[in-house]
């Protein structure tokens, strides 16, 4: 199976990928220089997601009484001021370091949105970020589905579930994130039946600090769907940051 993963809605160059919205296209990698285009292989939707279907069904089957123990699905969004390489780049990184082997924590998938790549580029990258939203809810609304799927599947054969989808979300990432689980919430999941997402990771959030402000009541905030949507939220930021602090 791949160790590599990525989908995106950037356009498609000939030496990579740019910072125009387009209709996603997804790759799969094996090794080498993430950055460098030619390390990945174009896939289908079709194939990509049988492929990521038939990888994480490789998963060792983990008791319920261990469920932490569980491999993850992950999917990583790079934030604000990145080009396509720069994210490429320090998603492997992650790979490497937290997912691949054995003992590694399981999937990793690059979701990679048509930031400019620019500190100038900030509000430009906004727009970007939140025009992005639904191609990444069309992401989770696959994985909705297909989690639905394996837990009624487990449940009639009395079987264990092989994996937890999880989240890491940098800077911007963020808001393309908020944005797009609010879609998902809208579309699949009110009321609540599950919570698709398990663990998320807000790193250096570039969202607003009332995100959550509705506290434990069911309205229409903006943070309704990650609120709904995720069992575990956490937020890592620096002090020293005096926006986020």
């Amino acid at each position: 199976m791949p160790k590599y993963w990525m989908i995106s809605n950037r356009n498609v160059k000939d030496d990579g990928l740019g910072d125009k919205q387009t209709t996603p296209t997804y790759y799969t990698g094996d090794g080498g220089d993430l950055t460098q285009f030619g390390s990945w292989t174009k896939q289908t939707r079709t194939d990509f997601r049988k492929m990521l279907a038939d990888a994480a069904d490789a998963f060792p089957e983990i008791d319920e009484t261990i469920h932490e123990q569980q491999k993850h699905l992950t999917v990583f969004i790079h934030g604000f001021n990145d080009s396509w390489s720069d994210a490429a780049s320090r998603y492997q990184q992650i790979t490497d370091d937290l997912y691949l082997g054995e003992d590694g924590l399981g999937i990793c998938i690059l979701f990679s949105w048509p930031s400019n790549g620019s500190v100038a580029g900030y509000l430009p990258d906004r727009e970007d970020a939140r025009s992005s939203a639904p191609d990444l809810a069309d992401v989770f609304n696959t994985l909705y589905e297909h989690l639905l799927i394996m837990e009624q599947r487990a449940a009639a054969n009395k079987g264990q579930c092989k994996a937890k989808v999880s989240v890491i979300a940098h800077s911007m990432g963020n808001w393309v994130l908020q944005n797009a689980l609010l879609y998902v919430w809208q579309r699949q999941n009110k009321p609540l039946l599950v919570s698709l997402i398990n663990q998320c990771l807000m790193v250096a959030a570039d969202v607003d600090n009332d995100l959550f402000s509705d506290g434990e009541n069911i309205g229409r905030g903006p943070g309704e769907g990650m609120a709904n949507l995720c069992y575990r939220i956490a937020a890592l930021y620096s002090g020293r940051d005096s926006v986020l602090a």
